[in-house]
């Protein structure tokens, strides 16, 4: 399976990680007992915690922490930019000098769906579910359940 894995030398780690096959890491960091499925991506400056599960097909960007014990479906995209562009003012393709990294945290035992996007700048509770096909838009609660596009409140656990 590391035949099909490209971990730059620059990736930290943590003991007993496990990644899948068709992953790409760069840049960012893993805690212990991390599980990283199948054609997930991880930038540069993100940060995952320790006993977290990314299932496959996700999108972590720069930006994005990920504290301990969280769970993360299938085709989770994180989001960093608010205003994405692909020029900048004078018509050339943007560098990483023409836009700020917006950041993003999941806080620890968040449980986050399916098919969820999660735009940049909110902070996910602690303990919180997002439940699948959600779009988040704003902060979730600690303990709350949160659904719909954009996601809202459902209950407190």
């Amino acid at each position: 399976m590391e035949l099909y894995q490209r971990i730059a030398p620059d990736v930290k780690l943590g003991k007993d990680v496990k990644v899948f096959a068709y992953v790409n890491l760069y840049g960012c960091e893993i805690g212990d007992n991390s599980k990283i499925g199948a054609f997930v991506e991880i930038q540069k400056n993100a940060r995952i915690g320790a006993n977290v599960k990314v299932s496959s097909h996700t999108f972590i960007c720069e930006g994005v922490t990920i504290e301990d014990d969280v769970f993360v479906g299938h085709n989770v995209s994180f989001i960093n930019d608010k205003f994405p562009r692909s020029t900048n003012e004078g018509g050339a393709l943007q560098t990483e000098e023409d836009w700020v990294v917006v950041p993003t945290v999941v806080r620890k035992g968040a449980s986050i769906g399916t098919s969820v996007t999660i735009l940049c700048g909110v902070t996910i509770g602690e303990n919180a579910v997002v439940g699948a096909g959600s779009v988040v838009t704003k902060d979730v609660p600690p303990n709350a359940v949160v659904a719909g596009v954009p996601a809202k409140v459902l209950r407190k656990k």
